[in-house]
């Protein structure tokens, strides 16, 4: 797995991670008004997912078998 791949598996769990929060019953009973919020930091992680440079497809399709 490359550094690339294992990143972007890490922001997807932290994306995960953040929805288990925001959906929690225990979190939406909690009155707070913090500068920043779930929300920030999930459209973070999203533009931090936009931003990981992807192997090329070539790269992905020796790793499957499909080329040699």
């Amino acid at each position: 797995m490359s550094s690339q791949t294992e990143l972007t598996d890490l922001v997807e769990q932290a994306l995960e991670v953040i929805a288990k929060i925001q959906n929690h019953r225990d979190f939406k009973s909690i009155e707070y008004s913090p500068d920043l919020t779930l929300g920030d930091a999930e459209q973070a992680l999203i533009e931090l997912r936009w931003n990981i440079p992807q192997p090329p497809l070539s790269y992905i399709f020796s790793l499957e078998g499909f080329i040699n």
